[in-house]
């Protein structure tokens, strides 16, 4: 049990909330990519991102693991997405940190999608059993290259109102 529920259960909860934050992720860095910043999407997917790295921490893991790797990244990385978003208000070179941020966050939700798909679809698992095949490395570099390409762009368009100094 974990938190009161089943393995299944929570393994479900963390799924769904998982699958929220790369919509929710999806719909912001395209708005990023478009020059605007829509507050509610951006929240929902700041804290569904939370929400799945600190819930893979809860799974009854008995050694470090890539996946555990990933979890320390992802939340050091929405840190310092959180500070230059709501600490710092995007002024100055935390627009672009910001930016980075939050792209470098959604790949790395994309990554752990791409790895438990191939892993967990009946018919990806053929293609990849180990996990280093052509397949399996190749979704992996066009993910990377996409999301390469969606930050620079993204970097170079979003330039939200900037708030009045308080």
């Amino acid at each position: 049990m974990i938190l009161g529920l089943s393995i299944t259960t929570f393994t479900v909860l963390h799924v769904i909330i998982s699958l929220i934050a790369i919509l929710s992720g999806l719909i912001v860095v395209v708005a990023m990519v478009a020059g605007s910043k829509p507050a509610s999407w951006t929240a929902l997917f700041l804290l569904t991102t939370v929400l799945t790295s600190v819930s893979g921490f809860l799974f009854p893991i008995t050694h470090f693991t890539p996946a555990l790797g990933t979890g320390v990244v992802s939340l050091v990385v929405l840190a310092v997405a959180l500070v230059a978003l709501y600490g710092k208000r995007l002024v100055g070179p935390w627009r672009w940190i910001y930016v980075v941020t939050a792209v470098a966050a959604l790949y790395l939700n994309v990554l752990v999608l791409i790895v438990q798909a191939f892993l967990k679809v009946r018919f990806l698992h053929p293609l990849a059993p180990n996990g280093n095949e052509p397949p399996f490395l190749i979704a992996q570099t066009v993910a990377l290259l996409l999301f390469v390409v969606l930050g620079i762009v993204a970097v170079i368009r979003f330039r939200p109102v900037s708030p009045r100094p308080l």
